[in-house]
């Protein structure tokens, strides 16, 4: 109680905010401050700030550093500024959020899919497109000419036209996502399939011919043909296809370490009084996934840390800040396309 007051007066604190069991305090605060008539400090408390699947109490934040549930303070499941910061949080977004929510004298618990609607609204502006493959699947271009390659023109950021276009390697071996295949697909799949014909984006029109499987029966290969007139993504006799797919180039593409990162607790409400005696109680078992097969455009071959960029059709990623200048390429999920927080919205309304 002393320090508090002496240390806010000291350092000529205007105004003191502090959360709300301070409020039983104020009383003494003001009375030593009125004894010892020096710089008088305003203490204003407000309610502390819950957010949904973490928690912010820095002793249990402690207990999950120590006990080794999370890999440091700075881990990107963690709520702290250095963990959201390698996470690919933005001061913009975290600003924002902090606008939206306001300051409340009761406590109340904000979902974090709001914080997550403030960062896709702050990075969909701002951050360049560009293509990865999280799970490749290998497609061959049976009547491409083997040896040749040529480039396409992408966009950078449909958002920002100064941002400009960039140029995408193309070859006779490309790779896909596994999920934009099915040898037996359901109705009204409108990806990849024997004997369907879909876009590589910015690139071509190819039609599946035949696959290659394992000894366990999993498709390992797809061989295709494509239409030189369909080059740059339409057809000069105008048909269209239903479905468009990302893809990089299996020749210049270069492989990446993926971190998908997701809520710390599964539970939504993780006040202290339901995790327990421990603050390792209710962690989410998949709150990280790495994948260490993935591949990305070969213009991702020179980044440095904390730059973030749209993977198309996947989410929004920043470039690891620890391990960036180690030669490995690691980049971790700051947050998925879907915006939960919007759907939410338009159903109350």
């Amino acid at each position: 109680d002393f320090a508090h007051a002496l240390s806010d007066s000291i350092e000529k604190i205007t105004h003191s905010l502090c959360t709300l069991e301070f409020e039983d305090h104020r009383p003494l605060y003001d009375w030593i401050l009125d004894e010892l008539d020096v710089y008088h400090s305003q203490q204003i408390e407000f309610a502390r700030l819950n957010v949904s699947h973490t928690i912010t109490s820095k002793r249990r934040l402690r207990e999950l550093v120590d006990d080794g549930h999370v890999n440091g303070w700075d881990d990107p499941r963690m709520p702290t500024l250095c963990g959201l910061r390698r996470r690919g949080y933005t001061a913009v977004a975290i600003r924002e959020f902090c606008d939206r929510i306001g300051v409340a004298k009761r406590d109340t618990l904000v979902d974090v899919a709001l914080l997550e609607h403030c960062l896709r609204d702050d990075l969909n502006k701002h951050s360049p497109r560009v293509m990865a493959v999280l799970h490749p699947l290998k497609v061959i271009i049976d009547n491409y000419p083997e040896g040749e390659d040529e480039e396409f023109e992408a966009i950078n950021n449909p958002e920002d036209p100064d941002m400009g276009t960039r140029k995408v390697p193309f070859s006779r071996v490309v790779y896909i996502e596994q999920d934009d295949f099915r040898e037996d697909p359901p109705r009204r799949f409108y990806r990849l399939a024997p004997g369907q014909e879909v876009r590589l984006r910015y690139a071509c029109y190819i039609t599946c011919t035949d696959v290659v499987k394992d000894s366990s029966g999993e498709v390992v290969e797809v061989h295709c043909t494509y239409d030189p007139e369909s080059r740059g993504g339409t057809a000069p006799d105008g048909r269209r296809v239903r479905g468009t797919i990302h893809w990089v180039s299996g020749e210049d593409s270069i492989p990446a370490e993926i971190r998908l990162y997701d809520y710390l607790f599964e539970a939504n409400d993780t006040a202290e009084d339901q995790i327990g005696d421990g603050a390792g109680n209710g962690i989410n078992p998949d709150s990280l996934s790495i994948i260490e097969d993935a591949r990305v455009e070969s213009s991702l071959s020179k980044v440095s840390g904390g730059d973030i960029y749209q993977f198309e059709r996947e989410g929004y990623f920043v470039v690891d800040t620890v391990e960036h200048d180690t030669g490995h390429l690691v980049f971790n999920r700051a947050v998925s396309l879907r915006d939960t927080w919007a759907r939410v919205q338009r159903n109350q309304e």
